[in-house]
């Protein structure tokens, strides 16, 4: 249950006002206070301690109030009874929604023809969670890794192939579709190395780069030997992708579409401009005014068509949004990208409202920070380059490796690989993600602390007592212990989290949370024996009775993040 709502709920229905109801950092003052007193002395124009003292015996007639005492100006604090507290603790379960929304999800946003980098890290492992915690609440998501599969890098990658295999059929103007293609491969570590090596030649080879145009161009005019290359590499690119995030666990995408797709849409989308007078002719483009006269900072407009007639990056975005309302008619779209990405969007909305597919309320975009080094610029490899996210997961694996050494712990490699991944993913999910941060492997992989391997081994630790016990948990009422009574008050904040995770699309509050509810988890370990012979049958059967509600909430908290718990540590 969501105890916060509950209790103020309960409050305001007793009082016949609203008031706010906090919870104190220091427990020993109560389990909760409200400011009913402050708020309802400026309404019946008296003092707040005098308002206080006559709200008192009000609150102390609820069923789950143990006492309530007077503080300060007027606050009252509240402690609520044990036995609420037993009955009431569960195990979390999924919302359902009041109003369950269908909700596009674009994140991910991988490049065909070449590896995930670090820049993909963020919108992976926040999109996934917040995929995830969409989900919890009772919502349809429908996600999408909207790719760069058909712009000037396609042209690119062609432009390169063409010049290290000439000779292929795909080059030749007799191509014939139906001939055997099976020899013409390569893998994902060989596609890989095409871009990079194409967009260093077109920097000094004109020629080369009037070539990567005109391919481009023809690619997507439809040339059919182009077309059967770029089915060649496309499954290629796809399964590195796939088998990236499948090392994070991340959930599979619901669809893998982007440009190519969205530029199927171009001719209605183009009549919807049209149609509404929106394409206005600029030194031999066609542009998108998007600026209203309110604007104090600068909106320049959008090109759909470039000076050479063909459409841009904005365009397809918006030919996407014509997709997804054609397909999905979701009630809203959310985007994750990172933040520099913000102008973009807020023109792109203002043009979903123009052509009336959106309200620009129900379009929204969320900017990460960048993932920077010990100096404090965008992370690289010791080689200087941009960290590719197979090299990320590697580092992050050999430190967890290196840590486990050193701690003289023997673990296979699957158990090294998920710690490795919990390590990297809370790492990131701890931060806001609105806020740049720095990226140090050594820190992130520690045991202890606001780690990943410090919630996993928590995890385990709870799972190991469960499985060693021969009594069943079960419900006894008694006096709560200190650490007994914080452990199952967090339990049951747990839906005012995942609440505010929601509506403030904060997965660092899902993160902090776990962090906070492992050191409640482990300070009741140490202070309440469970196993031990000496403890009677009656309290060791209430106390693994909190242990499997606290590690059905810490399982249900990590599965939120995309972490797997591993049989030992």
């Amino acid at each position: 249950m969501n105890l916060y709502k509950y209790v103020s709920d309960a409050i305001n229905e007793k009082l016949g006002f609203v008031a706010n109801l906090e919870i104190p950092r220091n427990r020993e003052f109560g389990d909760f206070s409200t400011n009913a007193a402050m708020v309802g002395a400026k309404i019946a124009h008296k003092n707040p301690r005098e308002l206080a003292a006559e709200i008192l015996p009000k609150i102390q007639e609820l069923d789950f109030v143990d006492n309530a005492n007077i503080a300060g100006p007027g606050f009252i604090n509240i402690k609520i009874k044990d036995d609420f507290i037993l009955k009431n603790a569960s195990t979390p379960q999924p919302q359902t929604a009041n109003t369950p929304l269908v909700i596009d999800m674009d994140y991910g946003a991988y490049n065909v023809a070449k590896s995930l980098h670090i820049g993909h890290l963020r919108t992976s492992i926040v999109g996934d969670t917040l995929n995830r915690i969409f989900r919890f609440m009772g919502h349809k998501t429908i996600s999408y890794n909207h790719m760069g599969d058909w712009g000037r890098s396609m042209g690119m990658v062609i432009a390169w192939i063409k010049r290290i295999h000439p000779d292929w059929p795909f080059f030749q103007d007799n191509f014939d579709a139906t001939m055997d293609l099976s020899q013409y491969t390569f893998d994902a570590a060989e596609l890989n190395t095409f871009y990079p090596a194409a967009s260093a030649l077109a920097k000094q080879d004109e020629k080369f780069m009037d070539d990567v145009h005109i391919i481009t161009a023809e690619l997507q005019r439809g040339h059919p030997g182009y077309n059967a290359l770029y089915n060649i590499f496309m499954p290629v690119s796809l399964k590195s992708m796939h088998d990236t995030i499948t090392k994070l666990n991340i959930l599979p995408f619901d669809n893998n579409l982007g440009e190519k797709n969205a530029a199927l849409y171009e001719a209605p989308v183009e009549k919807l401009l049209r149609d509404k007078n929106l394409l206005v002719e600029s030194d031999g483009a066609e542009i998108v005014v998007v600026k209203k006269d309110t604007d104090t900072a600068p909106m320049p407009p959008v090109m759909f068509h470039n000076s050479r007639g063909a459409t841009t990056y904005d365009a397809t975005d918006i030919m996407a949004i014509y997709y997804r309302k054609l397909t999905d008619n979701p009630n809203k779209i959310i985007y994750l990208t990172d933040s520099r990405q913000s102008l973009h969007f807020e023109q792109l909305f203002r043009i979903a409202e123009l052509t009336g597919l959106f309200d620009t309320k129900n379009l929204e975009h969320i900017g990460y920070g960048t993932i920077n080094g010990a100096d404090g610029k965008p992370f690289k490899t010791r080689s200087g380059n941009a960290a590719d996210l197979d090299d990320i997961i590697q580092i992050v694996t050999d430190a967890v490796r290196a840590r486990a050494s050193e701690n003289n712990k023997e673990l296979d490699s699957n158990t090294i690989d998920t710690i490795a991944i919990a390590a990297l993913k809370f790492n990131d999910l701890i931060h806001d993600l609105r806020s740049d941060y720095i990226f140090d492997p050594d820190s992130v992989t520690s045991f202890e602390g606001k780690t990943g391997p410090y919630i996993l081994y928590t995890a385990v630790r709870l799972n190991s007592v469960l499985k060693r016990a021969t009594d069943a948990p079960k419900l006894n009422t008694h006096t709560l212990s200190p650490d007994e009574r914080n452990l199952l008050m967090a339990v049951m904040d747990f839906d005012r989290t995942i609440q505010s995770a929601y509506e403030n699309r904060a997965t660092d509050m899902i993160a902090n949370y776990a962090y906070n509810l492992c050191q409640l988890i482990n300070a009741f370990y140490h202070s309440c024996p469970i196993l031990r012979d000496d403890i009677d049958v009656q309290t060791k059967q209430s106390r693994l009775y909190i242990t499997k509600i606290a590690r059905d909430t810490l399982v249900t908290v990590t599965d939120l993040m995309g972490l797997k718990i591993p049989d030992k540590m």
